[in-house]
C-alpha cells in the first residue's frame, strides 16, 4: 500500500481557525490509487474516513474518533480550446487561489472574481463557493467524483449538481462523493463583471478604465486583505454566515426600521440580506471573548486570536446567531463544516 497513514496526529496546521484537536489517524491522498486505499483502510480497520482539503470550511470543535484523508492531489490541464473558449482541469487538491491565478496567466477570464478565496479545487464546488456577483456554477464545466457507495467513478453536468446558493448536491449529500477533479469554461475574451460591490470604484481610484481580467483579480485582492484576516496571522474560515434570504415582506419591514438595511433582491422575490450588516449593527463587530472573538474589520468574519477551542467559537456563533433572531427575526445559518 502507498498511503501512509499515521497516527494521533494534530490537526492544528490543516485547518485555518488554527484550532488544536487530534486526528486519530492521518494520511494524505496524492492521487485516486491512494483515495481508494484510504477508503479500503476506513472499511478494514473498522474506522470512518473524514475527508478535508485546506481546511477553510472547518470548524473543529474536538478530536477526531477517525481516518482524516487530506486531498493533496495536484494536476492542472487543457482538456480543450476552441479560440474563445477553454476547457480547464485541475485535480482536487490544487490550491484555489494560485489556480486561479494560473489561468489569468493563460489569458483566461472567468475566475477573477474568485481570487484570494482560501481552499482547494475539489471543495470549491461543494458550497458552490462566490463573490463580488460570480459563482463556481457559472463557469462550471463538470467534475469527477468517486462514489463512496458503489466504489464507482461518475462524471456530473452543471444540471446534475444542484448548485444553489451556497449549496450543491455534493453538501447535501455530504459523505457520500468525494470529489477528484473539476472542470471550467473559461473565455479568451474578458466578460467582466464589476457591478457587485466596491470593485468598479476600486479599479476607478487605481485609474483603471479598461479594466482586464487581472486587473479584477488585482483589485478584489486588494479589497479582501484590507478587509480580511490573514489566517497565517490570525485563525478564521472567512465569513462564518451565509447571507440569510428572507420574505420581501420582511424585509420591507426591517428596511421601515432600518433605513440603512442592505438587501438584493432574488429571482424567486426574496430578498437576501447582508449577515455582516446584521452582525455589526447588533454590536459584535470587534467583540473578543478570552481567544475568541469577532473580527474588528469584518463582522462576518469570527477569529481565533490563538488559544480558542472550537466550542469557544461555536458557543460565540450561537450567541450571534440568537441574538440576530430576537433582533431581527432572521436565523442566521453557519457556513462552516463543524466536526
Amino acid at each position: 500500500m502507498s498511503l501512509q497513514v499515521q497516527s494521533q496526529v494534530s490537526l492544528k496546521p490543516f485547518n485555518s481557525f488554527g484550532v488544536d484537536v487530534e486526528a486519530r489517524l492521518f494520511a494524505e491522498a496524492h492521487s485516486d490509487t491512494d483515495v481508494r486505499e484510504a477508503l479500503a483502510y476506513g472499511l478494514e480497520h473498522e474506522v470512518a474516513v473524514l475527508v478535508i482539503g485546506g481546511g477553510s470550511n472547518l470548524l473543529l470543535t474536538a478530536d477526531i474518533d477517525s481516518l482524516v484523508l487530506r486531498m493533496a492531489t495536484r494536476g492542472i490541464r487543457v482538456l480543450s480550446d476552441d479560440g474563445s473558449k477553454v476547457v480547464i482541469e485541475a485535480e482536487a487538491g490544487e490550491p484555489w487561489h494560485p489556480f486561479v491565478q494560473h489561468t489569468l496567466s493563460l489569458g483566461l477570464s472567468g475566475l477573477e472574481n474568485l481570487s484570494l478565496i482560501p481552499g482547494t479545487v475539489g471543495a470549491a464546488p461543494m458550497q458552490n463557493i462566490g463573490a463580488y456577483g460570480v459563482e463556481i456554477k457559472d463557469v462550471f464545466a463538470g467534475l469527477t467524483a468517486l462514489d463512496r457507495q458503489s466504489g464507482e467513478m461518475r462524471d456530473f453536468t452543471l444540471q446534475e449538481c444542484n448548485f444553489a446558493y451556497r449549496d450543491s448536491l455534493f453538501k447535501q449529500e455530504s459523505g457520500r462523493w468525494l470529489i477528484l477533479r473539476v472542470r471550467f469554461a473559461l473565455d479568451r475574451a474578458a466578460h467582466l463583471h464589476l457591478e457587485y460591490g466596491p470593485v468598479r470604484q476600486r479599479l476607478t481610484e487605481q485609474g483603471i478604465e479598461h479594466p482586464t481580467a487581472s486587473d479584477v483579480s488585482q483589485a478584489i485582492c486588494s479589497i479582501r486583505n484590507e478587509k480580511l484576516p490573514d489566517p497565517a496571522v490570525l485563525g478564521n474560515a472567512g465569513s462564518f454566515f451565509k447571507n440569510p434570504l428572507v420574505s420581501a415582506a420582511l424585509a420591507a419591514r426591517l428596511k421601515g426600521e432600518y433605513p440603512d438595511l442592505v438587501a438584493y433582491a432574488q429571482p424567486d422575490g426574496r430578498m437576501k440580506l447582508a449577515a455582516g450588516w446584521l452582525i455589526e449593527r447588533a454590536g459584535w463587530k470587534g467583540f473578543r471573548e478570552a481567544d475568541a472573538g469577532v473580527h474588528k474589520l469584518q463582522a462576518l468574519v469570527l477569529v481565533n486570536y490563538g488559544g480558542a477551542t472550537g466550542l469557544q467559537l461555536l458557543n460565540l456563533a450561537q450567541r450571534i446567531q440568537k441574538d440576530i433572531f430576537e433582533r431581527f427575526h432572521v436565523d442566521l445559518e453557519m457556513e462552516p463544516n463543524r466536526y
